[in-house]
């Protein structure tokens, strides 16, 4: 995944309620507030970290 592959990820639900780790994968997502979109690398990590969170933010483009 070396190819420079990003994939654009937007926050959309507040974190709220939910464990602090779940907090803590949104931070190291790199948003800051709701409705932010951020462009990460697609790797296994983050494909992980999305799946943590998948029920606070919208894969946009892949």
């Amino acid at each position: 995944m070396a190819d420079g592959k990003t994939i654009s990820v937007r926050w959309v639900k507040s974190q709220i309620g939910y464990d602090r780790r779940q907090r803590a994968t949104l931070k190291g997502l790199g948003f800051r507030r709701l409705n932010q979109t951020v462009e990460v690398a697609d790797t296994p990590a983050i494909r992980g970290m999305i799946f943590k969170v998948r029920h606070l933010v919208v894969v946009e483009g892949a």
